[in-house]
């Protein structure tokens, strides 16, 4: 017993803006049903001077037209008081809606703030220019895998390509002009010694 009477009431979920709406619905209502009240009225009161002039009545009838045009000017005056109670509730729920997103801006502009200060512009740079110099090493890490010439190398290539072209003189090695050591005679062969061994041992068996 002591849990629920002890019991925290939850803070209440309405509004004072829902309940200024819920309040100028309940009164477009009531106009609404007023006015259909009062239009059926008014159907009954046409037909019963339609039968009063029929029974030459045309005082009575004159009258009853007179009240029929006083509430038609009421009619009119409720509809544009609905219409007035339609459009303040349009505009409430609308202010409504502009406070949510005004609230969900908000918390966005300090998330990005927060975010802004956990990382500086200066630290972005920095990052980006560790990225671009580990892009350029592993390029020329790639270049130099795959035996590819660099852009200096073509550049030289090119160079001598037209100095060729155009007549120049290229510097090549120099020729030696001492002459060349005299290459020694080959000796003489295992099979060419293998029959002179052979006869001399035969000569010794016959002896």
């Amino acid at each position: 017993m002591g849990n629920v009477f002890g019991r925290k009431s939850r803070p209440s979920r309405v509004t004072e803006q829902d309940r200024a709406i819920l309040q100028l619905k309940q009164q477009r209502d009531k106009l609404k049903h007023y006015q259909k009240r009062v239009t059926l009225q008014l159907e009954k009161e046409r037909s019963l001077a339609k039968q009063l002039l029929k029974d030459g009545k045309k005082e009575k009838a004159l009258v009853l037209l007179k009240k029929k045009r006083y509430q038609d000017q009421l009619l009119d005056k409720t509809e544009n008081q609905i219409s007035n109670l339609e459009r303040m509730v349009q505009d409430i729920e609308f202010v409504q809606i502009e406070m949510k997103v005004i609230e969900g801006l908000k918390v966005g502009n300090d998330c990005l703030k927060s975010m802004h200060e956990a990382m500086s512009l200066e630290d972005v740079e920095r990052i980006m220019d560790e990225t671009q110099d580990a892009i350029e090493y592993q390029r020329q890490i790639d270049e130099l895998l795959s035996g590819s010439l660099t852009q200096e190398d073509e550049d030289a290539v090119l160079s001598e390509l037209e100095a060729i072209t155009q007549g120049e003189d290229v510097e090549l090695p120099e020729v030696p002009t001492e002459p060349l050591p005299e290459v020694p005679e080959p000796a003489e062969t295992e099979p060419e010694r293998r029959p002179a061994r052979n006869k001399e041992n035969r000569e010794m068996l016959a002896a």
